[in-house]
């Protein structure tokens, strides 16, 4: 028994719809919180490509892949996947791909690590939650996915 319903204040299904409603909005939230922080990020980089390409040829160090491959790779990823789960269509790949993203950015620019304020790689480790809460629990009832999943079924 739920804990709102056993002190009479909503019965069990109103707590469930409450949760259910209250859940997707959190998770609609999330996911163009987190969403945001990249797609900015993406919309930089292409605002003004040559610096982009030059920070990757001097400043990102990504493993295993040339600079002007890593730069339109990091772009892309950074403007796909967060419209990807603003409007929550395949919302779990998408969170789970800037995870990578995320990933990639903290490990190819070790300066986060050097800087004195801790809010450069705290972001970063915060963001990596939110995505992780996101792939976890999926994108709520707000999102592409669950209305396709309701048709569907």
């Amino acid at each position: 028994m739920h804990t709102l319903s056993r002190v009479g204040i909503l019965s069990a299904d109103a707590e469930a719809n409450l949760t259910k409603v209250a859940g997707s909005i959190l998770n609609l939230f999330l996911r163009c919180y987190v969403g945001w922080q990249f797609f900015k990020s993406g919309m930089l980089k292409v605002s003004d490509w040559n610096a982009t390409l030059g920070l990757f040829q001097t400043e990102y160090h990504v493993p295993l892949l040339p600079p002007h491959v890593a730069a339109i790779t990091g772009a892309t990823g950074e403007l796909l996947f967060p419209t990807l789960l603003f409007i929550g269509f395949v919302a779990r790949p998408a969170a789970l791909g800037l995870l990578f993203v995320n990933i990639m950015a903290v490990i190819s620019y070790p300066q986060l690590f050097k800087f004195e304020c801790p809010a450069a790689i705290n972001d970063h480790f915060y963001w990596g939650i939110l995505l992780v809460v996101l792939f976890v629990w999926g994108p709520g009832q707000l999102a592409v996915d669950s209305i396709v999943t309701r048709y569907r079924n």
